[in-house]
């Protein structure tokens, strides 16, 4: 049941579970036999009835209730300790698990991060962990009493009479037959359909969410969000396709299984067509009690299945990550001369994408050169930045930093070389002075101070209860976004590395701040090898080189004047960004 695809999850279980694994073993033999425990009261039950019905000695009524009883008991605490034994196997594999996961997540490029989403790997992390816990501690047991119950009731229906029993089980039979055919190859995929429908609405809900302040602002409706109204549609479409696939065997499953009363009234009419006699009224009332059981036990078989087809989906998911092979460091770890930049053929594409996001890109920055990257969104801008601080590993040419490829530098030395604020800024939930102190963790208190008011913040400082020792998140303090954009640039000034990137690190920026933002930049930039991307082309006028990125490649490159006087597409992007800038109400 539900080993689709030849996907030996019990394997992959075992080996997070690690000496922890016999544990699991052990739950599901106690489980087993708690099922056969739980069986033995009928058998009692009906030496009770038998015991009524023939006027035997009332006084081993007693002995067979009793003996019931303990049986009941002994099955229960079997049971509790089949529990125990799952649920301690579970914590094991689940803070293995996560252990494993957080060890190859911290690994991996961070491009990752920008191609999956952070909510979908920490969905992964959390979600997909807490279900295989879910499976082992509970379902296993389940699973196991499912399945060791049917074979214990085959011996209690056929063991009194196999006419009665053989009847009976026909309607058992067909729902099985019914509930198998939902349980089908094509359900493993459809499991996978329903979790990434899940994860695709908690993403586009999310950025709704996000978006609500300019949704309330011109007066729109879910509607504008086109995305994430169209996987809630999406979503309403397959689950009815889903529904309507199911329908006709869900339908037979429930309807045989509630026709078992049926086909015992059927039974009671065959065995006693010549006469009734004691023993029949006896069968008949056993079987009466024993038959729900039947019902019962296929209802947790198909549970069950659910239940394990979520398990190799969650663990699927698991795998997809462990699967991503981390940056190779360098292995010589090299120094560069300088802090200039080359790119020789640069290509990138990024996973599933049809065409190269950077297509064959050659230029160099000299060291200490001002250069910015300008184009239409999706040009390649943003990726460029990225491949040169080593989130992903270019599809082919090569990135040197004063003459080293960053292949051969370790991400430790890159990270010393380079600093970057991008636009889609990123604080920790701790203080202000531990946010910025994370460029530079032996920085004394008086340099975090320092950065800060280089970066224009000491208007937020001053404004927080606690200073730079407020923990951001806390008692309802928080930072707008271009607040929080001014203190990632704070972690750049106390970094003081020779190149800085900057990739929008404006935007958020309110007209009184952009000035002083824009001062701290051209202090901090001094000396140093200065990248800047940019949609606003005001900000970019001064560099000593202006790249125009169009569709992956670069089109134009030269100073802002000569650029200008190509009337190309940097002319024409400058000429649009001079009229909406300066478009006014009524003019």
């Amino acid at each position: 049941m539900g080993k689709t695809e030849k996907y030996d999850h019990m394997k992959l279980i075992r080996e997070y579970a690690g000496g922890h694994k016999k544990l699991i073993t052990a739950g599901r033999c106690l489980a087993a036999i708690s099922a056969v425990l739980t069986l033995i009261p009928y058998y009692e039950l009906w030496k009770i009835i038998r015991t009524a019905v023939n006027g035997e000695d009332p006084g081993r009524i007693t002995v067979y209730a009793w003996s019931a009883v303990a049986m009941i008991v002994g099955a229960l605490l079997v049971y509790i300790l089949a529990l125990f034994c799952t649920h301690i196997a579970a914590f094991r594999v689940q803070a293995n698990m996560r252990s494993s996961l957080m060890r190859r997540i911290i690994t991996l490029p961070l491009g990752v991060f920008d191609e999956d989403g952070t909510g979908k790997i920490r969905r992964i992390v959390n979600d997909s962990t807490a279900a295989t816990e879910t499976y082992i501690a509970h379902t296993l047991c389940d699973k196991t009493v499912a399945f060791v119950t049917p074979i214990g009731l085959l011996v209690l229906v056929f063991a009194f009479n196999w006419k009665i029993g053989l009847i009976c089980m026909i309607p058992a039979a067909v729902g099985f037959l019914c509930m198998m055919s939902m349980m089908g190859k094509g359900m493993q995929e459809k499991m996978k359909e329903y979790q990434d429908a899940l994860e695709t609405m908690s993403s586009e809900a999310t950025e709704y969410v996000r978006g609500i302040p300019v949704v309330k602002t011109f007066g729109q409706t879910v509607h504008s969000f086109k995305r994430f109204k169209a996987c809630i549609d999406g979503f309403g479409e397959w689950a009815t396709r889903y529904t309507m696939m199911l329908r006709f065997p869900m339908t037979g499953f429930m309807t045989c299984i509630n026709a078992i009363f049926a086909f015992i009234v059927i039974a009671a009419f065959v065995v006693t067509k010549n006469g009734v006699d004691q023993a029949a009224i006896l069968n008949i009332m056993y079987y009466i009690i024993i038959m729900p059981l039947v019902t019962v036990a296929l209802t947790k078989i198909a549970y069950s299945g659910e239940a394990e087809m979520t398990l190799i989906d969650a663990l699927k998911r698991v795998d997809k990550i462990m699967e991503i092979e981390p940056l190779e460091d360098g292995k010589v770890d090299k120094t560069p001369a300088d802090y200039g930049i080359e790119l020789k053929n640069v290509s990138y594409r990024y996973q599933d994408a049809t065409r190269d996001a950077v297509s064959r890109v050659s230029l160099s920055i000299g060291s200490g050169e001002h250069v910015a990257f300008v184009g239409p969104s999706g040009s390649g801008k943003t990726t460029l930045a990225e491949l040169m601080v080593r989130f992903f590993d270019v599809s082919g040419g090569e990135i040197l930093i004063g003459g080293v490829n960053v292949k051969d530098m370790s991400q430790s030395t890159l990270m010393e070389w380079v600093s970057f604020v991008f636009q889609d800024s990123r604080l920790i939930k701790k203080s202000i002075l531990e946010n910025v102190r994370m460029a530079k963790p032996d920085a004394t208190e008086k340099e975090v101070l320092e950065a800060l008011e280089k970066a224009q913040c000491m208007d937020i400082i001053e404004k927080l209860p606690g200073g730079i020792h407020t923990v951001i998140g806390e008692k309802g303090t928080y930072l707008s976004g271009g607040e929080q954009q001014r203190i990632t640039i704070a972690r750049a000034v106390l970094k003081n590395a020779p190149i800085l990137i900057l990739d929008e690190a404006t935007a958020f920026a309110d007209p009184d701040n952009e000035s002083k933002v824009q001062a701290a930049f051209e202090e901090m930039s001094k000396n140093k090898t200065l990248i800047m991307i940019a949609h606003r082309l005001s900000t970019v006028m001064n560099a000593d080189r202006i790249f125009v990125m169009e569709d992956g490649r670069c089109a134009e490159a030269g100073s802002h004047s000569e650029l200008m006087n190509k009337n190309g597409l940097y002319r024409r992007m400058f000429d649009e960004y001079t009229r909406s800038v300066e478009w006014k109400v009524g003019a």
